[in-house]
């Protein structure tokens, strides 16, 4: 293992080329325009993981996008490491806040990243992140190919889009997927000199809701006054889904939320923070969320509720006095331990409901959902990715709760009854779902030398 250092140096254009060629392709599983793309993709990482030489390596048919499917040859006296990723990517809009284009890669040096960043859509997530796993084994071949444990690559292309058919094939091949731990890089660190692992992950419950007013558009001076306005409406109905204090209006909502003790709150404010930093990186002048919590608590071990996206009436060029017959809004609420992404769904169906004016006619659409998730610190996982890092990073990471979901994370835990290792490398500023994506080439080599580690020290502390 003391010759992975000289063994990157020796690929690291190759690793970096590799990795652009993936990033090159298009593939936004939520827009149907993209469908050959992410074909292509699925069929792309099949031939880079062939490309080691595994025993077993196909693409495993769903019914939407195919799940990449490999392993290596199974040794009955060494544990067994899944690792999950995606090959799916997030659609790249707005395309005019791109500095360059989304699926063009380009490197650029950035007050983070002086050694360079790759601009692209997906470069972290999850493409950059999940494609350091294959180049780990690549690294691992070049010392011998006498892997320290057997490893399983579950790579999927509907993450952004809910995984909705990986929880099928997860519940069919509950056999095949068997194992000891699942490996996931699809989250993110402190700072590059402040390593951490995350413990602890939101779910999530997505909704679009549309609102109908009149049977079709009208002319918004012959009657606006008199019929109400979807967009109006729409917008008062979501302005009343929060009180004064950022608190979430829909009954029952926080029923089942997990407080935290005041020690394990002290525990996490530990973690570095510096928020005058955090504002000026984002250019606001203050944060604003739920009052009573700081920061770093609010887009941890809080839930919320946000509108991701709001359309109606005339949007083009130039001026149309129209009053319009509908209004849609797209809502996300994340979610944390205790809840259920299925409850909070049909609170809000009702509630949303409940509160709609005779005037006008409501429908909530579900999209997707999944369940908080949480990592116990003192699983044996946890234990060999602590000391990987240690390792590499030269200091110990810091466990720390994560704002985001990864649906299929609380799933693993329910049926293949495995904890889950989130050993991410990418950064909070590295504008994931955002214009302007990037990933270190720093946190991309970073993970590539860490992951070794992390097999080598789970097979040494499994004994």
């Amino acid at each position: 293992m003391e010759n992975i250092q000289e063994l990157l140096a020796a690929k690291k254009d190759q690793f970096l080329e590799e990795l652009l060629e993936l990033l090159r392709i298009p593939s936004v599983s939520a827009d149907p325009a993209f469908k050959e793309d992410v074909l292509n993709c699925a069929t792309h990482v099949k031939g880079r993981l062939e490309a080691l030489g595994l025993p077993v390596v196909e693409i495993c048919p769903t019914a939407g996008y195919p799940i990449v499917y490999a392993e290596t040859k199974q040794r009955a006296d060494r544990p067994t490491i899944l690792v999950y990723g995606h090959y799916d990517v997030q659609p790249p809009d707005p395309l005019d806040l791109w500095t360059s284009p989304p699926f063009e890669p380009v490197i650029k040096a950035t007050e983070l990243h002086p050694e360079g960043a790759i601009f692209a859509r997906g470069s972290c997530d999850d493409k950059g992140q999940m494609y350091m796993h294959v180049k780990a084994m690549e690294i691992l071949n070049d010392l011998g190919g006498d892997y320290p444990c057997n490893v399983k690559f579950l790579i999927e292309g509907e993450e952004e889009i809910g995984s909705d058919n990986l929880e099928i094939f997860v519940r069919e091949n509950e056999e095949r997927l068997s194992c000891d731990i699942i490996l996931i890089s699809d989250t993110s660190m402190i700072a590059n000199e402040t390593p951490s692992l995350t413990v602890g992950l939101r779910g999530m419950s997505y909704v679009e809701v549309e609102v109908t007013g009149p049977n079709r558009d009208l002319h918004s001076g012959v009657y606006g006054g008199a019929v109400d306005n979807p967009i109006n409406v729409l917008a008062e109905m979501i302005t009343s889904l929060k009180d004064e204090d950022r608190r979430i209006n829909i009954p029952g909502f926080y029923d089942d939320v997990l407080e935290l003790s005041d020690e394990e709150r002290a525990k996490l404010a530990d973690r570095p923070f510096d928020y005058e930093e955090y504002c000026k990186d984002l250019d606001i002048a203050q944060t604003r969320g739920e009052a009573g919590y700081s920061a770093t608590e609010q887009t941890s071990i809080r839930p919320t509720l946000d509108v991701n996206g709001m359309w109606g009436g005339y949007i083009g060029e130039g001026a149309k006095t129209v009053l319009p017959s509908k209004a849609y809004a797209k809502i996300s609420m994340r979610l944390v331990p205790n809840q259920s992404s299925e409850k909070i769904t049909e609170l809000f169906q009702n509630h949303f409901n409940a509160i709609a004016p005779p005037s006008v006619k409501v429908k909530v659409t579900p999209h997707h959902g999944g369940e908080p998730a949480m990592t116990p610190i003192d699983s044996v996982g946890f234990r060999a990715a602590s000391k990987a890092m240690k390792e590499t990073f030269g200091k110990e990471p810091i466990p720390t709760r994560e704002g985001g979901s990864i649906p299929i994370v609380a799933l693993f835990a329910e049926v293949l009854k495995a904890n889950t290792v989130l050993m991410g490398f990418g950064l909070d500023s590295d504008a994931i779902h955002s214009p302007n994506e990037h990933y270190g080439v720093f946190n991309y080599f970073k993970g590539i030398e860490t992951i070794p580690l992390f097999h080598k020290y789970f097979a040494e502390l499994s004994k």
